[in-house]
C-alpha cells in the first residue's frame, strides 16, 4: 500500500525557534491520521489519532484542536497496521525503544521511516507539555525552559503515538523513536519523557515516501539550518 510521512517544517527549524503557522490543522488531517508535531509559538504537544487534532496543555489537559489552528511542525501519517505485535512488562522508555527498533530491523526497516500506535495499559507515563511562547529566534530549549512543566500519570489507559526517523534523517526530524500520550479517555497527555508499559497491543507501519511542507514566507531564510543541533535537540527530547 501507498504511504507516506506528511512533515510539516524541520525540527532543526523549530529547534531554532521558528514556531510560525506553516499550515492548519485542517489541512494536517487531510494528510495523516496518525502524528504527532507542536502549534503555533509551540501552544502545547500535539496528538493525531484516529484523524481527530488534541492539544496537551501545559499542566497536560486535553482538549480537541480547531481545524483553523497554526501548525509550524509535525510528522504525520495514514496508520493501516501492517505490523502488529504485544509489548508487555516494559520497565522504561529505553526498553520500548529497543523492542520497536528490534521489531522493525527484523523486516528489513531501520533506514526507513515508521509510524507506531501502542494502545493499553501503562503503569507510569512521565511526561511533559508547554504554554505559548511569542518570539522568533528564541530557540526551543530557551522555550521550553521558560514554559514546560513535567507531570506523572500513573495506572493509566491510553495510547503511545510515535514516528521513528533513521539516523541520516537527523534534523528534519529526531533520530529514533518519539512518542506522545493520549489517555483512553481524551483527557491527559504529552509528550513522553518515560513510560513503564503493563501491556499494549502495537501497530506499526513502513514508511518509504516523505513529503516536507517549508514554511514559504522569507523569515524562514534568516533561520542557519546548517548549524550542528543534535546535542540541543536531545536536551529537549
Amino acid at each position: 500500500m501507498q504511504n507516506k510521512m506528511y512533515q510539516v517544517s524541520t525540527l532543526q527549524a523549530l529547534a531554532l525557534g521558528y514556531s510560525r503557522a506553516v499550515i492548519n490543522v485542517g489541512e494536517l488531517l487531510e494528510n495523516g491520521d496518525t502524528g504527532l508535531g507542536t502549534f503555533e509559538d509551540v501552544n502545547g504537544e500535539m496528538i493525531l489519532m484516529d484523524g481527530h487534532c488534541y492539544r496537551a496543555d501545559q499542566d497536560g489537559n486535553v482538549s480537541l484542536v480547531p481545524t483553523g489552528t497554526g501548525v509550524p511542525f509535525a510528522a504525520v501519517a495514514k496508520l493501516y497496521g501492517e505490523q502488529e505485535f504485544i509489548l508487555k512488562d516494559m520497565p522504561d522508555i529505553t526498553a520500548v525503544r529497543t523492542e520497536l527498533t528490534r521489531k522493525i530491523e527484523e523486516r528489513f526497516g531501520l533506514n526507513s521511516m515508521h509510524i507506531v500506535r501502542i494502545d493499553g495499559l501503562f503503569e507510569k507515563v512521565d511526561a511533559r507539555s508547554e504554554a505559548p511562547y511569542r518570539s522568533h529566534h528564541v530557540t526551543l530549549k530557551e522555550m521550553l525552559g521558560k514554559t514546560q512543566k513535567a507531570f506523572v500519570f500513573e495506572s493509566i489507559r491510553g495510547s503511545l503515538i510515535g514516528v521513528y526517523f533513521p539516523d541520516y534523517m537527523d534534523g528534519i526530524n529526531m533520530p529514533g523513536w518519539h512518542l506522545h500520550f493520549l489517555s483512553e479517555d481524551r483527557l491527559k497527555g504529552g509528550h513522553v519523557f518515560d513510560v513503564s508499559v503493563c501491556e499494549g497491543a502495537a501497530k506499526v507501519d513502513k514508511i518509504s515516501d516523505i513529503y516536507i511542507n517549508l514554511p514559504k514566507e522569507a523569515a524562514f531564510d534568516t533561520y542557519s539550518l546548517k548549524q550542528d543541533l543534535q546535542e540541543e535537540i536531545k536536551s529537549v527530547e
